[in-house]
């Protein structure tokens, strides 16, 4: 285990995990909120429409389209419109 800061809240906690106990039951909601969002919509075309439609944060959506889970709906979005998005 290794001590880090929390990619959500920013409070330092001891954990394998990107995010502290308190902010992973958030993580997960959203991301069962961005995964329906993802197979609901035909046209993703920004991050920031993403935000509008989901009430998901724009540094959280960043982090969230690193998962390989959501690589394809990366792919997808122009990287004119990705924001500071890095598509590894």
């Amino acid at each position: 285990m290794e001590f880090k800061k929390c990619e959500r809240c920013g409070c330092f906690y001891l954990s394998d995990n990107s995010v502290c106990e308190n902010c992973i039951p958030k993580d997960n909601k959203e991301i069962n909120q961005l995964k329906n969002f993802f197979e609901a919509s035909n046209e993703i075309d920004s991050i920031n429409s993403i935000c509008i439609n989901t009430g998901i944060s724009e540094k959280n959506i960043n982090r969230y389209l690193q998962n390989p889970e959501f690589s394809k709906f990366a792919n997808n979005i122009s990287n004119n419109n990705i924001g500071n998005i890095t598509l590894g």
